[in-house]
């Protein structure tokens, strides 16, 4: 069996159709029947069962499109980790946050990350489609909202994410440390948009808790947020990581109770690529950036 002959079948099953599949790999479709024909001669069973202009694989061949696609992906590991050696600790890396997180926690981490590793090319996407993006290859790691239970991705936990109440300190609201939940509905808030990820989780934890909210000001932008909390125009629910790094002067952080908005936040990545220094890199300094903010907030 030749790697061509390989290549050539996959293309098949990917395209159910020869001369598409001749197509997609530069050849006449003669040459790829006849290099099919000659595959199944040495294995000796047929590979397509061939009806008309369809033709679907035979259980013989659906053996060798699993095993094929294994010694691939191998293959492309093989190459990439080659790569990630020639380019001597350097490399790029493509990461993808739903919307919103790059605000809230990629800032900081992402410029202490170029000054100690300036040989490694970063590029943040904000996207609301993270996982589909980290399966189609078109970002490299992805951070979500977990749990994300998919054998064809690698899930690492990276911390419990609670959110809190951001009030003006001259509102009344500030000498409390606690408010239940159900108290939101009788507040002036401002908050991100409905489709905005923290909305759509502060909105999904008051309708379970038999309210919705009916914010007074809305607005796309954490900077806003923050500036109208500070100026006394309403109340805003922010996660508490965040809030507690901002340790802004005119604002007191009451903590939400009964229950407390949270969510489990994973980094994810394809099972089948190589991890490679970049990836490496990243994750660890992920991890360190977090368990500090953690340890930072514990504290304060």
């Amino acid at each position: 069996m030749e790697l061509k002959q390989l290549q050539y079948f996959m293309a098949i099953c990917e395209e159910l159709h020869f001369t598409r599949a001749a197509d997609k790999m530069g050849v006449s479709a003669p040459n790829i029947s006849q290099q099919i024909r000659r595959l199944e001669e040495e294995l000796g069973v047929l590979l397509f069962d061939r009806v008309g202009k369809t033709i679907v694989l035979t259980d013989a061949g659906a053996i060798l499109r699993e095993h094929g696609a294994a010694v691939f992906t191998h293959l492309q590991q093989a190459s990439d980790a080659i790569a990630d050696l020639k380019q001597m600790q350097g490399g790029s890396l493509s990461i993808g946050v739903l919307p919103g997180d790059a605000d809230l926690m990629f800032n900081a981490l992402l410029l202490n990350f170029h000054q100690t590793y300036p040989t490694i090319s970063l590029s943040l996407l904000e996207t609301t489609k993270v996982t589909e993006q980290v399966l189609d290859r078109s970002i490299d790691v992805g951070v979500t909202i977990g749990p994300v239970v998919d054998e064809r991705l690698t899930s690492i936990p990276l911390f419990h994410e609670e959110f809190s109440l951001a009030v003006s300190r001259h509102d009344p609201l500030a000498t409390e440390n606690f408010i239940a939940l159900n108290r939101l509905h009788t507040l002036k808030m401002v908050m991100f948009p409905p489709d905005h990820q923290c909305r759509k989780l502060i909105d999904g934890f008051c309708i379970n808790n038999g309210f919705t909210l009916q914010p007074h000001m809305v607005t796309t932008t954490l900077s806003s947020l923050i500036q109208m909390v500070q100026s006394g125009v309403g109340a805003c629910v922010l996660p508490r990581l965040l809030l507690d790094d901002l340790q802004h002067p005119d604002i007191k952080v009451v903590h939400l109770k009964n229950p407390t908005p949270s969510q489990d936040i994973c980094l994810i990545y394809r099972s089948d690529r190589y991890v490679g220094y970049a990836m490496r890199t990243f994750i660890k300094a992920l991890k360190a950036y977090i368990e500090t903010a953690i340890h930072h907030s514990k504290s304060s």
